[in-house]
């Protein structure tokens, strides 16, 4: 099979794994009494996104390939998703929790797994990364969408079964990964230290005052990133409890509406080596930061009636919310490091805005959420307008203080 076609069936079945349960969670959590739980649920990714992607990656480093790596990595988040959806089966949902957070800090090495696997395969096979990875890539977003979709026809919405399909993509995946193509692991004489492996190095661009700022900026940024992910589907799908919008499309197949924001990804992706050269890296990251108010602002105005325009309209704002600030923000830090630093600069900007920003701000909108929830009802538009308040203060703030140098981009 084609080299391509084979790392694009890769990134589908990675991000299908994902795309699952990730919008849809939510939903879940609320239909078995666990509505205040599902901030802990959507931070434990950015926790163990803390040290599992640095361990794993040693690990693919020194002693297992990473391809095999990636397999047995799904393996276990699939036999760990069957676990959290046999407790959720059975009712015993204190055990949900445990094995779904087992089954997450082996999931999310993968994601840095699978890039390695196509970029060693792409080089091996005398490929231009920068050129041919992109569409490659693009496949996972097809997945994420399509498993979104599935669960969604499916009825699987307010139930473990979303769980089970994840957990069977990811053995599929574990299967799969015998016939991709084989990586590297470092010779016996090729021994880095802790501080090397673990990326650390990198935290000495915080001596630099724009490094500085820019990353911590994209912690705060970061906050933003997993909240409408964990309660999107769960605020739509509320609006069941009002006659006038029960029988809607959004009430009815909210994670198809939801996914109109991972189809405004795929797009906006094509749309950032323009903005980069015409407008730069402040200017292209401050549009994803007034972005995100607009899609925390219309969630807040909008409603699935008269008023799913405004929903539409946040779903296709989210591409560039999403792709302006990730997809950016990592060629700012490639173009602005050392080459010696720019993998452990990368796994930084990761940690900044996918582990504690992310921890941080889902943690903190469940807060948010649980006092502003009165006998089972959330006051959701105050919510909105609390996160979308904030993505202004960051957005004016980072507008104020971060003075990059010229970066070209190419």
């Amino acid at each position: 099979m084609n080299l391509k076609i084979r790392l694009a069936l890769m990134n589908f079945l990675e991000f299908a794994a994902w795309g699952a349960y990730l919008t849809s969670m939510g939903t879940y959590l609320v239909n078995i009494d666990m509505a205040s739980n599902i901030g802990w649920f959507y931070a434990v990714q950015g926790v163990v996104s803390i040290f599992m992607p640095a361990l794993m990656g040693i690990v693919a480093d020194r002693w297992i390939p990473a391809q095999r790596l990636l397999g047995l990595c799904h393996l276990l988040a699939g036999l760990f998703m069957f676990g959290a959806a046999y407790a959720g089966l059975s009712h015993n949902y204190q055990f949900i929790f445990p094995s779904y957070t087992l089954s997450v800090a082996f999931y999310m090495p993968t994601l840095a797994l699978a890039n390695s696997v196509a970029y060693s395969g792409l080089t091996q096979a005398g490929m231009d990364t920068v050129k041919d990875f992109p569409p490659i890539r693009v496949f996972g977003t097809v997945g994420f969408i399509c498993m979104m979709w599935v669960v969604d026809l499916c009825g699987f919405q307010p139930n473990q079964n979303q769980f089970i399909v994840s957990g069977i993509v990811s053995i599929i995946l574990f299967f799969y990964s015998f016939t991709l193509p084989s990586c590297s692991v470092a010779e016996a004489g090729e021994k880095k230290s802790l501080v090397d492996a673990f990326g650390l190095q990198a935290f000495t661009l915080f001596k630099q005052k724009r490094m500085a700022i820019f990353f911590i900026f994209s912690m705060m940024l970061g906050v933003s990133l997993q909240i409408t992910n964990g309660f999107a589907n769960p605020f739509i799908t509320s609006f069941k409890d009002i006659p006038e919008y029960a029988g809607t499309f959004g009430v009815q197949h909210a994670n198809i509406l939801i996914s109109l924001s991972q189809i405004s990804e795929t797009v906006c992706i094509l749309f950032i080596p323009f903005f980069m050269k015409r407008y730069g890296i402040k200017n292209v990251m401050l549009i994803a930061m007034f972005a995100w108010v607009l899609r925390f602002g219309l969630f807040g105005a909008g409603n699935p009636g008269n008023g799913v325009w405004m929903f539409v309209l946040s779903m296709i704002v989210y591409g560039v919310a999403f792709d302006f600030f990730n997809i950016s923000g990592s060629l700012f830090v490639d173009k602005s490091t050392d080459p010696s630093l720019r993998s452990s600069a990368q796994g930084l900007f990761m940690l900044m805005t996918n582990g504690i920003g992310a921890t941080v701000g889902t943690l903190s909108a469940q807060a948010i959420v649980n006092s502003h929830t009165d006998d089972g009802v959330t006051d959701w538009q105050t919510c909105w307008y609390i996160f979308a308040a904030y993505a202004l203060l960051v957005g004016v703030s980072f507008a104020l203080m971060f003075r990059p140098k010229k970066v070209e981009v190419e």
